[in-house]
This record gives C-alpha cells, structure tokens and sequence, in this order.
C-alpha cells in the first residue's frame, strides 16, 4: 500500500511539475539576457490628446508591478525594447435617451458609450532589433456614461481610457513575459 502511494505522488509531482505547471504571473519566456526594458511613449495615430501618454504609464506601472526587470525610458540603456503604437480610438454610443425629460420627444442624445482602441505591440532584443513578442492586432474596449443633466456633467471618457489603459498594460505584459 505505500508503495502504491509513493508512485502515485511521484506521478501527481511529474504531472504538476514536469510540464511546465507554474503560477501565472511568475514565469517568463523572456531570454535569461533580458534584466532592463526599455519603454519609450508609445506613438500616438490617432487625434485623441495624451491617450499615448495613459498606455505608456500604465505599461511601465505594470512591468515594475512585476518586479523582476529595471524599466527605463532610453532604448540604448536597455536589453530590449517594447514598441508600441496606438493606430485608432473610435466611440460608439449604446445608449441613447430619447427623451426630453418633460414628456415630449426631442433628438437622440448617447448616454453610456463604447471606446475602442488598437494598438499594436513589440519587443525587440538587443541590437540586432531580435523580435521577442509581437501583435499588431490588440484591440481594447471600455465604456463611459455621459451624464444628461447639464447642472452636474461629468465626462466619464477619462475614468475609461484609465481602466482600458491598465487593461491593455496587464495583457500586454503577461503576453510578454509568460507567453500567454
């Protein structure tokens, strides 16, 4: 009987830990060469002000959230590079009032919209510009409402491109570092 127990946790610990089981957030498939990153601002394609600013921000936040690389501004100061560019913002409304708030109809007016950004992404070691990670089809989406009393308008847009910017840098970052 304990020789039965023995081989079956000798197979449990095989299976966990001879496939590559691990702890998300712990792993890298990063080159051993790799201990800097360098992020420069990301560049910005579209006409939407300081939205390159807000993923750049929240990409640095997120690889020294990691604690395992030194990030700096300086590509030349760097073992790799992570590249970004923001290609197209585009809002969508999904609600929309149809009321005038006294009973009688007037114009559509949006009140909760959709923001969707591209981007695309790389990581390129060292010199030789070796292609780490790559995509060139990240897509992000988030919503804001837009207030229909006039007396307390508060715009929601940048509470939203905040979240889809820690959004963008937690997936960018685990794709970069554990490959997923």
């Amino acid at each position: 009987m304990a020789k039965r127990i023995s081989v079956l946790i000798g197979l449990v610990s095989a299976l966990l830990f001879g496939c590559g089981y691990h702890v998300a957030g712990r792993a890298t498939h990063l080159p051993e060469s790799v201990k800097t990153i360098a992020v420069p601002a990301m560049e910005n394609r579209t006409t939407q002000y300081r939205v390159e600013q807000r993923l750049t921000e929240a990409l640095v936040h997120e690889l020294l959230a990691r604690g395992k690389y030194r990030v700096v501004a300086n590509p030349a100061a760097a073992d790799a590079t992570l590249r970004g560019t923001v290609i197209s913002i585009e809002t969508t409304p999904v609600i929309l009032d149809t009321s005038s708030g006294n009973g009688t109809p007037t114009t559509s007016r949006a009140t909760l919209m959709l923001v969707t950004v591209r981007c695309a992404v790389v990581l390129e070691e060292g010199e030789k510009k070796t292609i780490l990670y790559k995509n060139d089809h990240l897509l992000f989406r988030n919503e804001y409402e837009i207030s229909t009393d006039v007396n307390s308008f508060f715009s929601e847009q940048n509470p939203a491109l905040d979240r889809l910017a820690r959004d963008f840098a937690k997936q960018v970052v685990s794709a970069v570092l554990e490959g997923f």
